[in-house]
C-alpha cells in the first residue's frame, strides 16, 4: 500500500515559496515575491486548515494572482516615484557654462565647456558676437556641436537634441 503523500505537502508548499524567493531576488520585479505570498498564505494557510490538495492549490491561486494584481502595481509606482531622472552624457551639457575659446567667424567657433571639454560651437540669439573669454551658456547639442548663448537666456530642455 502506498503511503498518503498529502500529509507532507506543507514541506512542498514551503519548497515552492522558498524557490520563488531565490528567483524573485535574481529578477527584482515583485512578480515571483507575489506568487511566494500567494503559496504560503493561499496554499500553506490552507493546507495547515486541513483543506484538501486541490483546495490549497485553488487558495494559492487566488492569493498570487489579487496579490499580483493589486499589491504590485502599488509597490512599483513606490519605487519608481523615489528614482528621479538625472541627465547623463550629452543630455546633461544643457545649461552647463562655456567660455569662448576661439572668435566666431559667421556664428561658428570653439569654446571650452566648465567641464573641461572642449567643443566646436555655433552663436545662437543675443549677442550676435561673443570675445574670446566671455562667458555663454550652452542651449543645446546638436550632432558634435554645441549651440550657445547668452547667460541671460536659459537654455530650454526640450531643444536638446543630439541628433
Amino acid at each position: 500500500m502506498l503511503p498518503d503523500l498529502t500529509q507532507y505537502l506543507w514541506i512542498a508548499w514551503l519548497v515552492l515559496a522558498l524557490l520563488f524567493v531565490i528567483v524573485e531576488l535574481l529578477t527584482l520585479e515583485f512578480t515571483f515575491l507575489m506568487l511566494a505570498g500567494g503559496t504560503l498564505v493561499g496554499g500553506l494557510g490552507t493546507n495547515l486548515l486541513g483543506a484538501p490538495w486541490w483546495l490549497q492549490v485553488a487558495a494559492a491561486a487566488a492569493v498570487s494572482a489579487l496579490l499580483l494584481f493589486t499589491i504590485r502595481p502599488l509597490l512599483l509606482r513606490a519605487l519608481h516615484r523615489s528614482s528621479q531622472h538625472i541627465p547623463t552624457n550629452v543630455d546633461a551639457l544643457a545649461g552647463l557654462g562655456a567660455r569662448v575659446l576661439v572668435p566666431f567667424v559667421d556664428g561658428a567657433g570653439s569654446v571650452k565647456l566648465d567641464n573641461g571639454e572642449t567643443w566646436t560651437a555655433r552663436l545662437v540669439g543675443e549677442p550676435r558676437e561673443a570675445p574670446v573669454g566671455s562667458r555663454l551658456v550652452v542651449r543645446a547639442v546638436r550632432g558634435a556641436t554645441v549651440e550657445v548663448g547668452s547667460p541671460s537666456q536659459s537654455p530650454d530642455p526640450k531643444e536638446n537634441t543630439h541628433g
